[in-house]
């Protein structure tokens, strides 16, 4: 896949998926901006995607900073958008979880990724070019016990993409999501220990089980998903899709 000249902007760039994405896009000829909250970890992952990348400082859930990025960035030919941006959320039963955990969820995982859509999407429109890629997860669509604000929150990422793609796509911007199973990293790391001292197991019996689940029997790496995001945008037919990237996850019994 050839992305030269095209400048790719990543939200939640500061975190490991994040940094793989930059990566995979700059190794492909993007110019890459990571965008995310925390200003040293953009820092680090922008070093270590190389010159290509700049990070930029934006919370994408307060649309104050977002209209604020997209102003910082008008000179910028952003003609392909990853939102990546997205928290874990509680590990605990839904009638255990407060309110205000459930609109923190909310916030990150989908509120920013209609901010980011709603700012950067006009430009492409008026270009009648442009790629959209929201990851969501594969647990938007399974059974995922204690887990019900980010299965919830990931379902709507999904339908947001398949109604987006319908609107965006007779202007030739083409819309879809990623969905990953679990991928081996911090976040699912601290999944596992949550998991354990909810559940009473060992955090290594909560990984065993988790990844039980998958036909491969074990978790997604980092640049396994990044280089499924390049491999979608060489897919020029692709709108409205929905992409499983999950060694195999199935519902539990």
């Amino acid at each position: 896949m050839n992305l030269d000249g095209r400048t790719a902007l990543v939200t939640g760039g500061g975190g490991p998926l994040g940094r793989a994405f930059g990566l995979a896009l700059a190794e492909a000829g993007a110019r890459v901006i990571l965008v995310g909250r925390n200003e040293q970890a953009l820092a680090r992952a922008a070093a270590e995607v190389g010159e290509a990348a700049r990070p930029a400082v934006c919370d994408v859930s307060e649309p104050a900073a977002v209209h604020a990025l997209a102003a910082g960035l008008a000179d910028e030919d952003v003609s392909l958008l990853v939102n990546n941006a997205g928290v874990a959320g509680p590990v605990r039963p839904l009638v255990d979880i407060e309110p205000d955990e459930w609109e923190d969820v909310f916030a990150a995982n989908v509120r920013g990724v209609y901010l980011m859509c709603r700012a950067f999407l006009p430009p492409m429109l008026a270009a009648g070019r442009g790629d959209i890629v929201n990851v969501a997860s594969v647990s938007g669509k399974r059974p995922l016990l204690n887990r019900t604000p980010y299965t919830a929150s990931k379902m709507a990422v999904i339908g947001l993409t398949r109604t987006l793609a319908g609107e965006a796509g007779p202007h030739g911007v083409a819309v879809n999501s990623l969905s990953p199973g679990p991928v081996r990293g911090p976040r699912m790391d601290r999944n596992f220990r949550l998991t354990a001292e909810l559940t009473g197991c060992t955090v290594e019996e909560a990984e065993r089980e988790f990844a039980s689940r998958a036909a491969l029997g074990r978790l997604v790496e980092e640049d396994e998903v990044a280089r499924a995001l390049v491999a979608m945008l060489a897919m020029p037919g692709l709108c409205g899709a929905d992409i499983d990237l999950s060694a195999g996850m199935i519902a539990p019994a």
